[in-house]
């Protein structure tokens, strides 16, 4: 049992009492004589915890090694064949980087899609964190790799009593065929779990496959019944009006990861198509390696900027006219918040009674905090991870 004394909570001075990973009371006594923990938390505000729900935790290893570079180069030249040197030992450490990160940085949970997850796997257990880890399919493994991973899924055990799940995560329609598509749904389906892809990141990816298949890539995996409310599609920046009816109407999360866009040059995320569609958001910070950071907070306000900066008209072309109530701080908070939780299937993101403790502890007393007319506001334009005091992860302090 952890008693939260003097918390700040929506504007209010409370005791917050946690039990078995869920916040049982907002408005405790100030002494709870069975508490395992008391942490008093005066000068501190309680926030929800950060879901990043796109990522490649190990690439951590790969920050600032090919940076401003095009995309084809990027990977053909640099990310490829570093990667093909990797060994598990090495995923080991670069996830551990990564968690190291998060945590600092106010994550909780991720959703990771790489290989030799079972190292992945290790570092979450060990850290006490959350994590989708995803088992990466593409067309050039072979037959034998994809049943080792198949066997692995069906014997799996989660060590962490929940914490973990295990997704399948066909890398992108470029890298995946049709029926390894449609086979790979079929099966995550039948094992009640959920699907993580890349989609439509680039212009390029549309281009090649409406040349392929005749259809951009959303139409593309709605008509081999891909898509459905399992499914977090990553990027989606190349998404007309249109697709965003069916990505919401099939109840798909998409994960925005606005840096890594950015700097990549995929280009700007039609955030008014998105929110006008009604589609589940979250974010994402994709890999270390084309970011260069896993900080959500960060994202939080690159997102709120870019949103702001430019618009787009009724056919998703850019103008050159910005709009500041777009994609106002409290909104883009659920996006890093609650919206993941509801993507990794978790009744969280939210500091209220019967919901699961996940939270952040932020320092009040912080330059960056003072003066605070909107606490929200604040933590999404002007904090920084230093703001955070104390990481809470299923009732558990880790950081």
């Amino acid at each position: 049992m952890l008693h939260l004394k003097n918390a700040i909570l929506n504007g209010e001075r409370r005791n917050i009492l946690i039990d078995k990973g869920l916040f049982v009371s907002t408005n405790a006594p100030e002494s709870v004589p069975d508490a395992e923990e008391t942490v008093d938390c005066t000068g501190a505000a309680v926030l929800p915890a950060f879901f990043n729900a796109h990522t490649h935790n190990a690439m951590t290893l790969m920050r600032g090694y090919a940076d401003d570079i095009c995309l084809d180069e990027w990977l053909r030249d640099y990310i490829w064949p570093f990667e093909e040197k990797l060994t598990p030992d090495d995923i080991r450490h670069g996830s551990e980087l990564a968690a190291r990160e998060m945590i600092h940085t106010g994550s909780v949970a991720m959703n990771d899609m790489y290989f030799d997850i079972e190292q992945t796997i290790d570092v979450t257990r060990k850290y006490g964190l959350r994590a989708l880890i995803g088992i990466t399919v593409m067309d050039n493994h072979s037959k034998a790799v994809e049943e080792e991973k198949l066997d692995f899924v069906k014997n799996w055990q989660d060590p962490t009593g929940g914490r973990i799940q295990l997704v399948m995560a066909p890398h992108a329609v470029y890298t995946v065929g049709s029926d390894k598509l449609v086979r790979t749904a079929e099966f995550a389906r039948k094992h009640n779990m959920r699907l993580h892809i890349h989609l439509s990141e680039t212009a390029v990816e549309v281009t090649d496959c409406l040349r392929e298949h005749g259809m951009t890539p959303v139409r593309y995996l709605d008509s081999i019944g891909f898509l459905g409310p399992d499914v977090i599609a990553a990027h989606c920046v190349h998404v007309d009006r249109e697709e965003w009816d069916i990505l919401a109407s099939r109840g798909v999360t998409v994960s925005h990861c606005p840096s890594s866009n950015m700097k990549i040059g995929s280009g700007r995320f039609p955030y008014e198509l998105a929110i006008s569609s009604g589609c589940r958001i979250t974010l994402g910070t994709d890999g270390a390696s084309s970011n260069n950071n896993l900080d959500l907070r960060s994202e939080m306000r690159t997102a709120a900027l870019l949103a702001k900066c430019v618009s787009v008209d009724g056919d998703g072309h850019l103008v050159n006219r910005g709009n500041p109530e777009l994609l106002p701080a409290g909104l883009v908070m659920e996006w890093a918040t609650r919206n993941g939780a509801e993507a990794f299937g978790i009744d969280g993101g939210e500091i209220a009674e019967g919901r699961v403790a996940d939270a952040l502890l932020v320092d009040l007393s912080s330059t960056r905090m003072t003066p605070c007319h909107n606490l929200i506001s604040n933590f999404v334009y002007s904090a920084d991870s230093n703001c955070i005091s104390t990481v809470i992860c299923d009732g558990h302090i880790i950081g």
